[in-house]
């Protein structure tokens, strides 16, 4: 009887297991780890997770100088306050005599004034819509950020909200804190101007590009600005910000939504930030953004 020469099919089970488990080890080992709350927090804006750039944008390498007496101007997004002073600060520290001007106007103010050639930059919390880039405007992206949903300390309301609950409450099919586990009591919305950038994100993210309320318990601000929000808020109101403006404050707080708190992954408003320009980009633009850029 002839002996079978044919490996035996445990030895390619056995082989089989091995390279799966080192496939799989090298796989997950591949992966970022799911960022914590207070990892995040203590990253920061610039070391967010980046968004996919756009195939359309130019590249930008961080220079080796600048020209002394260069001055780059931004104004847009009360959402990037803190991460235009942080990249000011750093630009300025390396290239001596050099200015970066910024203000926070809002989106649209930036935007206006890049076309207007008042500005180099607007700092910018929402996507470019196909007029403005037809216009000449693209858009680098430079981080990602988190829209809290908040309400006072001082708010009865204990628990969380669901996404569906959220988008009830500011389109004014929700009125009462009652209808969302909190006390018998009117739900007064503050809602941000129509030139900021953040509420046009929101109208995206949350409303899902429906309209907000307009109810006797709506109030919208004169001005896209963050503080007189919060201070607003009382024990009755609700508003919405970008998050890293909400998780260090002593009289508001953050709403889980569907129990996610912002800075935990799978928290469902979550947004890009971008720097927008004129192209083709001027000097003192390729400068700052190659910075940007090697930040990152």
């Amino acid at each position: 009887m002839a002996q079978n020469n044919d490996p035996s099919p445990f030895l390619f089970i056995g082989l089989f297991l091995i390279l799966g488990a080192g496939g799989g080890y090298w796989f997950f080992l591949r992966q970022p780890p799911s960022p914590t709350r207070e990892n995040q927090q203590a990253q920061g804006q610039l070391n967010a997770e980046q968004p996919a750039p756009n195939s359309q944008t130019p590249e930008f390498t961080e220079p080796s100088s600048v020209a002394g007496g260069t001055v780059i101007r931004i104004d847009g997004s009360t959402s990037m306050v803190t991460l235009n002073q942080t990249l000011k600060k750093g630009f300025e520290g390396e290239f001596a005599n050099t200015t970066v001007a910024t203000q926070a106007n809002g989106s649209e103010k930036g935007i206006q004034g890049v076309l207007m050639g008042q500005l180099d930059i607007a700092a910018v919390s929402r996507p470019l819509s196909s007029q403005e880039m037809q216009e000449g405007l693209m858009a680098f992206p430079v981080s990602r950020d988190q829209i809290a949903i908040a309400v006072s300390n001082s708010n009865p309301l204990s628990g969380g909200l669901t996404m569906q609950q959220v988008k009830d409450i500011f389109q004014g099919k929700i009125t009462n804190w009652s209808q969302v586990g909190g006390s018998n009591r009117e739900i007064r919305v503050i809602n941000r101007p129509v030139v900021s950038g953040t509420r046009q994100a929101f109208q995206e993210l949350v409303l899902q590009g429906a309209n907000f309320g307009t109810g006797p318990n709506m109030t919208t601000l004169d001005r896209d600005a963050t503080t007189p929000m919060l201070r607003a808020l009382g024990e009755d109101g609700i508003g919405y910000a970008t998050a890293n403006q909400i998780v260090n404050q002593q009289t508001v707080r953050a709403v889980a939504i569907d129990g996610t708190l912002p800075g935990f992954s799978g928290y469902p408003y979550t947004r890009n930030l971008y720097y927008v320009y004129k192209s083709p980009p001027n000097e003192a633009v390729t400068a700052f953004l190659g910075y940007v850029e090697s930040m990152n």
